[in-house]
């Protein structure tokens, strides 16, 4: 007898049938359902589907922020997390996914709904359609992770007889699920709408958007892998073979520019450019750069806490905040505008600090983004300037500070005391002061009231964005030898952040194409997997201790290592030492004191450990190479 157990659980998430992104946030939870009830209504069948959507995994995401600082784009200061700054290797198990017990409920979520004739045709080929794309999504999000994986597209059943041995199926060659994940998304997207305002729910757009990413980290994989012809297995699990790059480039290129043709476009809302960047990742209204978003409500019940981890620490709504530091090793990636590179200007050719009139003149001059994506020193968060100092500098370099946030102590001798250090720091090894000097602007929420606990943020994670389309057809015609299509697809996303100077077709380079997404989707989840579909990953953190020398070398360029977070602490230099009053601003570049050891990432670090728990259930299952 066939068996199954579908148990929809009480407090089901959130559910509408209308297209609403807030309604379909907003709905009232849905108890324990039973078949006959579910494939009836549209109203319940959206239900179970709102469910398999907000299940998604996603590396990095608003609802966490310790991932974010996994690599060398921030610094946890969070002394629970100095541990991230220690250990010199990277686990093999670090960023594994293996959870066929969901991919389970979609298969049977499309066998239900194929077999609901009580539904209206058009209503269930819609939600066919976004069943297959959360399927399609959730083995690229495995494929990217663990290489190939068993590719299983029906509900698999149990029949009691003793033997599950016919349950048990082999890994999948790597591309086979990208051409799996590539073949779905291009078999609904005409199913699904071209709707611009739903942003939560699968459209064309998404669809499209989704298949361009995936087709370029598959060819990537078949060009780049060739570096490393270590990292794969005899059968075609891991590694994709060279030949099928340029296949996989031009379905990249097509996919990428029929999402132009849709109506997308870049977000261009307010004229302060630093502003506007920032604005993209929480304006929601009149917002035509986000294709698919998770999303949150703050009325519906879902909101969440970014903002209240990572606001400043200065008068912030709770007391906390401040865990995620962006580095230097970020910020000085964030070019001049004469699209040059280089380090951020603190001392001279004689190495003698330079004086300046403000600390945000330090940063004068350069690409707008990074305005919008890290809080500087001397900016402001919810109308408040954010108080990031470090200490009063003497002429002869002596430093007066405190180890205290908004610390006091004797600057001139005459036995007053005035504040000697920033309420937000930065101060060595306290945490959620901004021991980089920085803190995180990008997801922030400027709301009052967001960072309490009381009301928190609904502001919504963005998965895929248009500029993020343009940057991937940038890539593809790159490497399909069309260096002008690139340059244009580059010059539209530079120059919304000011840069103004064109990109020639000699200016196209692997570097450039490399530098571009690393400051324009800095924090949005794509550094981990652009770094291994490139097999940079154990060039870039190559597990070598690093200089301030290291640190200011090779600016722009794909392969520096970049092993270490770095700061920069601004000092208030004392011109007149009987004068506290009278100062100019300095600067002096650091590592925090928690980060001792160097980031390592090995070749066996590339497709995370399958556990030997589901290897001992599974024998079919290859291991993966190098652990």
């Amino acid at each position: 007898m066939k068996k199954y157990i579908y148990i929809f659980l009480t407090g089901l998430l959130v559910s509408s049938s209308s297209c609403n992104d807030e309604e379909f946030l907003n709905k009232k939870p849905t108890n324990i359902l039973l078949d006959e009830d579910v494939w009836t209504s549209p109203n319940l069948v959206l239900s179970v589907l709102s469910n398999l959507y907000m299940r998604f995994p996603d590396f990095q995401s608003i609802e966490g922020w310790a991932n974010y600082t996994e690599f060398d784009e921030a610094f946890a200061s969070n002394a629970g997390d100095y541990g991230r700054h220690r250990n010199t290797d990277y686990g093999y198990g670090n960023w594994g996914l293996w959870d066929y017990g969901y991919i389970r409920e979609i298969n049977l979520f499309i066998q239900k709904c194929t077999a609901a004739t009580a539904l209206n045709s058009t209503v269930r080929d819609r939600f066919l359609a976004e069943a297959r794309f959360i399927r399609a999504g959730i083995y690229f999000e495995h494929v990217k992770r663990m290489g190939g994986v068993p590719l299983i597209t029906e509900p698999l059943t149990y029949d009691l007889s003793g033997d599950p041995s016919y349950l048990r199926h082999p890994r999948a060659k790597e591309h086979e699920v990208y051409d799996f994940v590539i073949k779905e998304l291009e078999e609904i997207k005409a199913t699904l709408p071209n709707e611009l305002g739903s942003k939560s729910r699968a459209t064309k757009g998404a669809a499209l958007a989704m298949q361009a990413r995936a087709a370029l980290y598959a060819a990537s994989i078949a060009k780049y892998g060739a570096s490393t012809p270590e990292v794969s297995l005899p059968g075609g699990q891991v590694g994709i073979p060279a030949n099928m790059a340029i296949g996989y480039y031009q379905t990249a290129l097509k996919a990428a520019q029929e999402v132009m043709t849709l109506g997308y476009g870049l977000y261009m809302n307010k004229p302060d450019l630093g502003e506007n960047f920032a604005s993209i990742f929480y304006e929601k209204a009149n917002n035509p750069e986000a294709i698919w978003v998770e999303d949150f409500a703050l009325a519906g019940g879902r909101p969440h806490g970014f903002t209240i981890e990572n606001q400043p620490r200065y008068q912030a709504e709770e007391q906390q905040g401040g865990r995620i530091n962006p580095t230097l090793n970020l910020v000085q990636e964030f070019e001049k505008l004469d699209n040059t590179f280089a380090p951020l200007p603190i001392n001279d050719a004689s190495g003698n600090p330079i004086l300046y009139s403000n600390p945000t003149d330090l940063f004068a001059g350069r690409d707008a983004r990074l305005w919008g994506t890290v809080i500087l020193p001397g900016t402001q968060f919810k109308n408040k300037e954010v108080d990031i100092w470090a200490g009063y500098m003497r002429p002869n370099g002596s430093i007066i500070t405190s180890n205290n946030i908004g610390g006091r102590a004797d600057v001139n001798g005459d036995g007053v005391t005035e504040q000697v250090v920033g309420f937000s720091g930065p101060i060595d090894g306290l945490e959620w002061t901004a021991q980089t000097g920085f803190y995180i602007r990008k997801y922030l929420d400027p709301d009052p009231g967001s960072g309490t606990i009381g009301t928190r943020s609904d502001v919504w994670w963005i998965r895929y964005r248009y500029a993020e389309v343009l940057l991937n057809a940038a890539e593809a015609a790159f490497e399909l030898g069309q260096p002008d299509v690139a340059a244009n697809y580059m010059n539209q996303v530079r120059a919304r952040a000011g840069l103004t100077k064109p990109l020639t077709t000699a200016d196209i380079t692997f570097d450039r194409i490399v530098h571009e997404r690393k400051v324009e989707l800095a924090f949005e989840g794509h550094q981990l997997f652009d770094m291994k579909r490139w097999r940079l990953a154990h060039v870039v953190w190559n597990g070598s201790r690093m200089t301030v020398a290291d640190l200011n070398a090779n600016i722009g360029k794909a392969e520096k290592a970049s092993t270490m977070p770095f700061g920069v602490w601004p000092y208030r230099y004392l011109t007149n030492p009987a004068d506290p009053t009278k100062y100019d601003w300095v600067f002096r570049v650091v590592i925090p004191n928690p980060a001792t050891n160097p980031d390592r990432f090995r070749l066996g670090n590339y497709y995370s450990q399958i556990s030997d728990a589901i290897i001992s259930n599974n024998p079919l299952l290859v291991r993966q190479p190098n652990q």
